[in-house]
Formats: structure tokens, C-alpha cells, sequence
């Protein structure tokens, strides 16, 4: 009867001691498994975003840091103070830059990481007004310069070009008058 109070015990050392030593045997494994190979060295870079006609900082802008060469990338969102802060990029890397704010244009660079501590300061600007053909541009006819060989190129001759267009449209409207045939509506038609 004393190997029944006895055989509970006597099993419940043995499980515990082949656990441990299983347990040990697990741990000496691992070290002379693999070898430990240190992180390369980080860069802590702070980027401020600021508003350029004022200077204050704009809050919630989305930055976006991609490393060149690496298909993924890294976004943060900037503080009430305008910052966005990120340290986990290799040193010497070439870093590249976007800012993303709703309301103002889209900033994007390049930045090589060679200090372990650096800042950017990116100044975004409200989007200017959009080029549209339908309006005149006098100021952008005027620096476009054609550069076709001759000595006149700087100075369009309007006279002709006008003349010639007008001609054009007094052919186009004697010809359909003439014809009693309807104008081409697929073509633009002089006013």
C-alpha cells in the first residue's frame, strides 16, 4: 500500500525532471545555433513642416520616408507643432522625402543620412493657379522663344498670321454659303 502514496510522487519528479533537462538542453541549442549579428547603425532624423507664407506649423501633414532602392515605405503624421520624428533609417542611406498636407502643394526630395542626428525644415506653399489654354497668357508667350534658325523668331509677325487666318475664314464662309452645304461640325469654326 505505501507504493500507492509513493507512485504519484515518484512520477510527478520524474515528468518535472525530464522537462527541465529538456528545457536546458533547448537553451544550449540555441546558442550555438545562430550567430548574433548586431542592427546596423540608425540616424534619428526630425522633419518640421511649416507653412511658407507665415511660418506657422502644419498640423496632421502626412510624411512619407522611403529608402532608395526599397520597394516599401514609412508615413507619419506631424504634431501640433508640425514635426514628424523617425529613427530607425541606416546610416548613410539615401532617404527619399514627401509631404503630403490637404491644401498645399506636395513637396518631395532626396536626403543622404551621414550624421546620426539631423533636421529638415520644409517650408509648403498653397497651390498656385492652374494653366488653362482657354485663357491668355501674355507673359508666358513672351519667354517662350521659338528658336528655329531665323533672325526674327524673336519677334512674331501677327500681321500675317492674322491676315492669313481671316483670308481662311472668308474662303471657308464664301465656300459653304456658295454650296448650300452645312459647315463641318466636327471642325472648329471661326466666330
Amino acid at each position: 500500500m505505501w507504493y500507492r502514496r509513493v507512485l504519484p510522487f515518484a512520477l510527478s519528479i520524474a515528468v518535472f525532471g525530464i522537462v527541465a533537462s529538456l528545457a536546458v538542453s533547448a537553451q544550449e541549442s540555441h546558442h550555438r545555433g545562430r550567430k548574433y549579428k548586431p542592427a546596423p547603425p540608425t540616424s534619428r532624423l526630425e522633419v518640421t513642416v511649416l507653412r511658407k507664407d507665415d511660418g506657422t506649423p502644419i498640423e496632421n501633414a502626412a510624411v512619407i520616408f522611403g529608402l532608395a532602392g526599397d520597394k516599401g515605405n514609412m508615413e507619419l503624421k506631424s504634431n501640433e507643432d508640425g514635426k514628424a520624428m523617425i529613427d530607425v533609417l541606416p546610416t548613410g542611406s539615401k532617404v527619399i522625402v514627401q509631404v503630403i498636407a490637404k491644401g498645399y502643394q506636395t513637396y518631395g526630395g532626396d536626403l543622404s543620412l551621414d550624421k546620426p542626428s539631423m533636421s529638415l525644415e520644409i517650408k509648403l506653399r498653397r497651390p498656385g493657379q492652374q494653366y488653362s489654354i482657354y485663357e491668355e497668357h501674355p507673359q508666358a508667350a513672351s519667354e517662350a522663344k521659338p528658336d528655329n534658325g531665323s533672325k526674327n523668331a524673336d519677334k512674331p509677325n501677327n500681321q500675317s498670321k492674322d491676315s492669313s487666318a481671316k483670308d481662311a475664314s472668308k474662303d471657308e464662309s464664301a465656300n459653304s454659303k456658295d454650296s448650300g452645304q452645312k459647315p463641318d461640325t466636327n471642325q472648329p469654326q471661326s466666330q
